[in-house]
């Protein structure tokens, strides 16, 4: 097999120099506090799902708690399902999923307002070890994203799975890295209550006019 020297291929850790993959020997890294957040949602193309989730009348059940569950229970299970992931010992996992209506208050960057609303999930991980959590945070988004796609399915097939991304990550040898536009629709104070490190200054998430005390 050609060794992996050309186009940058030598510098991802998952592949040998022969271009065999591995699991990575994270053995002699630090351990840290790892801290991931990732986003999904799911998009209805009718308005019949929303009403039935916001009346919790799904036939199949309780849409929102059991998507919950689900990114819980997926997280967890992340080595499992990605061959080349470390079984880690996770200490959190918080899912939360929300209905958001037609037109209604961006939660996201990626909530553009939708004809018939949609449904928004964040997922945070974290832990203490030698590597991050952003496959589980990941994981758990998108398990609870297809949760709500199998549960509305029956009044709603052309649902669209949309915008999962990792949105904030902190700990380990690159440090903090944060979506700059999401955190400035979450605010500083989502990021005082979770205990979690502010990306740059507190002003940096606030409009010029609060910053200011103005109105627009």
């Amino acid at each position: 097999m050609t060794p992996l020297t050309d186009h940058g291929l030598s510098q991802l850790t998952h592949l040998k120099a022969t271009g065999e993959a591995h699991m990575v020997n994270v053995g002699g890294k630090a351990n840290t506090k790892r801290v991931a957040i990732a986003f999904a949602s799911v998009r209805f193309s009718n308005a019949k799902p929303h009403r039935l989730v916001d009346d919790n009348s799904n036939k199949k059940g309780d849409v929102l708690g059991v998507a919950r569950i689900a990114g819980i229970m997926a997280a967890k299970r992340t080595p499992d399902l990605i061959p080349l992931c470390h079984p880690i010992a996770i200490s959190k996992v918080e899912v939360d999923v929300k209905l958001i209506p037609a037109g209604g208050h961006r939660s996201t960057e990626y909530d553009a307002a939708t004809r018939f609303g949609l449904v928004s999930i964040l997922a945070q991980v974290e832990c203490t070890g030698p590597t991050g959590v952003e496959m589980e945070a990941l994981t758990a988004a998108t398990s609870a994203a297809l949760t709500v796609y199998d549960m509305c399915k029956a009044v709603d097939r052309r649902m669209q799975i949309n915008h999962t991304t990792v949105v904030y990550k902190s700990g380990g040898k690159s440090g903090l890295h944060c979506s700059r536009k999401w955190g400035k629709i979450v605010g500083p104070q989502f990021f005082i209550e979770r205990g979690l490190d502010l990306p740059g200054s507190i002003e940096d998430f606030q409009e010029p006019e609060a910053q200011t005390g103005g109105t627009a």
